[in-house]
């Protein structure tokens, strides 16, 4: 079996109406829909089986990469003894385009956005930063020169 590519990435949020804002306002993603999940096929998919769930799907920009958010009230997520860092197992982040990276990074700062570091170049032209979405999670922004695919 092989992929044939990538549909989504999700993240679960504790407040959808901030990530939205987040999401949408600041970094500039489509909001396709958003709707309250009730329904038995969800509640067996993610093995809750009295869950609600407010979802919303938004659409990354300049791709057809969807960035789904879900913001469980039944059952209500916990937080845990310790925040995830990029060195622990399952620790996920989404890698984000950009045509000017040093730009959006102090554009960002300015509103409050939090940064892991500041830009770096990790190769001739190629600029890469880590910043945290609202509920920190990690996101990652990438300028690569025009046709750059490599990693």
């Amino acid at each position: 079996m092989k992929v044939s590519g990538a549909h989504h990435t999700s993240y679960t949020v504790s407040d959808i109406e901030r990530s939205k804002a987040f999401y949408c306002d600041l970094l500039g993603c489509e909001l396709l829909w958003e709707r309250e999940i009730v329904e038995k096929y969800f509640r067996d998919i993610v093995a809750f089986p009295d869950s609600v769930v407010k979802a919303a799907e938004l659409r990354i920009p300049g791709t057809d990469h969807m960035l789904e958010l879900f913001e469980y009230s039944d059952p209500r997520g916990t937080p845990t003894a310790k925040s995830l860092r990029q060195a622990d197992h399952a620790f996920v982040h989404i890698g984000l385009q950009s045509s000017d990276v040093r730009g959006d990074h102090k554009d960002l700062q300015s509103k409050g956005v939090r940064f892991i570091s500041e830009p770096v170049e990790f190769r001739p032209e190629v600029w890469i930063v880590y910043f945290y979405g609202p509920d920190g999670e990690v996101l990652e922004m990438r300028e690569t020169p025009s046709g750059d695919t490599r990693s």
